[in-house]
């Protein structure tokens, strides 16, 4: 079964196995590290890092107020959707890759509205069925009013489905196997992702091959711990990768996009090294 409406991640996009770059914004504005100078420095990096991305190979980007932290558990304010749709306004004009939109830690309405009026193309959605206990506290599943809202704008967005979220312990005892089929048969996700247990820890192989087998039409992609060393491992099963951590400069998550460090990894990807 299948919710997709969109057509902008066709076949053509997986068949390279995407690596798909984070743009992390800086704090933004009302947020706790806010800096207080303003978006034009968050937009200049956001930019920046996007055009390394594309620069070194990465197939699409996703953009993310990742440095918002502590996050709100429900709907963000209006000043943080504000602020992230002028970053992914200004992301979306800087690359001619598809863009994506994670609004942290779970507002996926957020996030569908900001990639649907920004002309991105799909989001992220951390906790799509069952809940999870996280940082935040008990979060639950956003899979109906997702689908709802998206049918509601008519928008173009592909939604990309955690299963087992990273920083989150699922409650209940279903399988992992279980929370995929859920995801996509009954969710309708058009595409999963696999972690490990927090941002740029290692994702277990063995993960991945289950969501795979358990939904083999669907598209799986690793959401941490994917870099040179392990990449060809999470290949094996995965169809492609979401990437923060090892594609920063000296592999440290708040250092800028490093070009290098990107084409090095879709030069392993291509099994051209």
């Amino acid at each position: 079964m299948s919710s997709t409406i969109y057509s902008s991640l066709d076949a053509y996009f997986w068949e390279r196995r995407p690596l798909i770059g984070m743009v992390h914004l800086a704090a933004l504005p009302g947020s706790p590290l806010y800096s207080g100078y303003g978006m034009n420095p968050v937009i200049s990096q956001a930019v920046a890092d996007a055009r390394a991305l594309e620069a070194g190979g990465a197939n699409a980007v996703m953009v993310e107020n990742f440095f918002d932290a502590p996050f709100a558990r429900g709907s963000l304010p209006p000043h943080t959707v504000a602020a992230l749709a002028l970053a992914v306004s200004a992301v979306r004009a800087a690359t001619s890759l598809p863009v994506g939109v994670n609004a942290l830690r779970n507002d996926a309405l957020t996030a569908i509205a900001v990639a649907s009026t920004c002309g991105a193309q799909f989001v992220r959605i951390n906790v799509y069925v069952g809940a999870a206990v996280t940082d935040q506290g008990i979060i639950q599943g956003a899979a109906r009013e997702s689908i709802l809202y998206r049918k509601e704008l008519n928008a173009d967005v592909a939604i990309f489905a955690d299963v087992f979220v990273k920083h989150a312990t699922q409650l209940g005892t279903g399988s992992l196997a279980d929370a995929a089929k859920d995801a996509v048969e009954r969710g309708l996700a058009d595409a999963l992702i696999v972690s490990g247990t927090a941002t740029g820890a290692d994702t277990n192989p063995e993960d991945v091959r289950t969501v795979k087998h358990a939904v083999p039409g669907t598209q799986v992609l690793v959401g941490s711990g994917f870099n040179t060393l392990t990449a060809v491992s999470l290949l094996e099963h995965a169809d492609g990768a979401i990437v923060g951590t090892s594609l920063k400069r000296d592999g440290i998550v708040s250092n800028p996009v490093d070009e290098e460090r990107v084409r090095d990894l879709r030069s392993v990807m291509d099994g051209t090294v």
